[in-house]
Formats: C-alpha cells, structure tokens, sequence
C-alpha cells in the first residue's frame, strides 16, 4: 500500500507523516465551576446592596426631605436603637403568620386531595368553598374584632382565610395533574392504592402544591399586617399605623423594612422546604 493510499484510509497514517493535535473537550474546571456557584448566589443580596445606594443616591441628589423619604442611614439607625421594641412586636407578628399559615398548610392539603379524588366531595365542599372565597375578607375583618376580640385569635383566623383559596386551588390542581395512564400502568404492574399515591401522586402533585405554598406565604404577610390594621394592641402593623398617624416616617420605613426582612425569612423557608421535600428536582439541576 503505498502513502498516498495510506493517508486517504481513515485511520491510518503514513509514517513520518505529521498527526493532527488532539482537542481537548474539557470542561470549566472546579475553580472555575466554584467561582461561578459563588457568584451566583451572591446575587440576591448584591441586588439589595445596590437598591439601597440607589436609594441613598436618590435622596441626595433630589434633595428629598427626611419627612417625605429618609435615608438609608437614618431607616437602619432607627431600627438599630429601637431594637428592642421592633423584636418584640415582630415576634407578635411572626406568631401569627406561622399560627395561620401552618393552619392553612394543615386544612387546604387535605382537602384539595379530597375535592381532587373524591367527585362526591368536589360536589359537597366546593360550592361553599368558593362563595367564601368571594366574600370580601377585609369587610369581614371587624366582625372577628367583636366576635374573638383585639388578641392573636381574630388576626390568626383572617389570616387563614386570606391563604386558603389559593393552597387549596394549588392543592386540588397538583392531586389532578397525574395522567391517567400512568394509573393504569402502576395498577397493571400490582402496585397497591398507598403505592400509587406515595410514589406517584404525591412526587406529581408536590411541585404545583409548592407554588401555591409561596403564594399564600406572601399573602400570610400581608393579612397579618392587614389584621393589625384593624384592630390591634401589638404587632408591627400596631407599630406601622401609630407611625404613619403621628408622621415619623423614619419608624414607618423602619418597619417596613423589617417586614420585608420576614418576608425573605418566610419564602427562604418554603424554599428550603421544597428543596428538602423534592430531591429528584434537586438531582435534576444540578
């Protein structure tokens, strides 16, 4: 066989004849791949350390008087002296939303697993369900006021019914998102009832559930604050409304910045949860 022959066979070379440089099909390497996952979650408060110099910028260049909007310096220097009086309303308000949160989680779960699976259930429970949700529940927050009083329970209740329609739809949604034919196919391969709805219904629908967890943790919230609005003693709606009433607008955004320090707390936790709760979404991403 001769060179030129030799050279024109794939995978043989003529000797003598110069080889091509093998490319390398290497990846980022693990400094690299670390320095990119560090810069990724440094984002989140990268994005809050620049609102707040926009912020501060903004009150200095348009010169905004410290009665319209104050200044970063003096909001967290407020909340720095009234430490003391801040943790202790938020700890009156934090109680709340997780006394009525969890009572949600605990009522809407169920019962959307039961409208979702049971017809005779959907046809029960739903109408009523639905004719409560389109009550308006601010306009029935100071009937709560007469009929629980100015304690935790009326701020507790309004806030389990603001949270509710939305877990309870998510619920309902999730439970009956499963094809039908994937039923099938765990009943004709002997699975039992309690199979099927631990490694099949229940992977399936937790997604969906989730999303409506963090819609009604924002709600949570708001109907907390909402709640104290209306009729309160404590709390940091309490603080907020005696803030705006007596115009120190540093204590009103002192508190509001608080809150939205909860707010991170809450959703950071049904995160948390969800990436505990659905480890193959988890093996999935990374």
């Amino acid at each position: 066989m001769t060179t030129q022959q030799m050279t024109r066979e794939p995978g043989l070379t003529a000797p003598g004849a110069p080889t091509a440089p093998a490319q390398s099909h290497r990846g980022p390497s693990k400094a690299m791949r670390r320095a990119r996952s560090i810069g990724w979650n440094a984002l989140p408060p990268l994005t809050f350390v620049a609102i707040v110099a926009l912020w501060s910028v903004s009150v200095r260049v348009f010169e905004i008087p410290a009665y319209l909007l104050p200044g970063p310096g003096a909001v967290f220097g407020r909340i720095l002296s009234d430490a003391s009086m801040l943790w202790t309303h938020s700890l009156v308000t934090l109680t709340e939303i997780v006394l009525g949160f969890g009572l949600t989680i605990l009522t809407a779960i169920p019962l959307g697993l039961a409208i979702a699976l049971s017809p005779l259930a959907r046809q029960i429970l739903y109408p009523p369900i639905m004719l409560l949700q389109l009550v308006p529940k601010i306009a029935v927050a100071p009937l709560f006021l007469v009929w629980l009083g100015f304690g935790m329970e009326s701020k507790v209740l309004l806030t389990v019914l603001m949270t509710f329609f939305p877990l309870l739809i998510a619920s309902i949604s999730g439970f009956q998102i499963l094809d039908q034919r994937l039923l099938y196919l765990t009943r004709s391969m002997g699975a039992s009832t309690w199979q099927t709805f631990r490694y099949l219904r229940v992977p399936s629908a937790l997604p969906v559930i989730f999303s409506g967890v963090k819609t009604s943790a924002t709600i949570a919230a708001t109907a907390a604050i909402v709640a104290e609005f209306v009729g309160a003693n404590q709390g940091l709606g309490y603080v907020l409304l005696r803030g705006t009433s007596t115009m120190d607008i540093e204590l009103t955004f002192a508190v509001l910045v608080v809150l939205t320090f909860i707010g991170i707390l809450i959703n950071y936790a049904v995160e948390f949860s969800e990436w505990l709760m659905t480890p193959w979404q988890r093996s999935g991403a990374d």
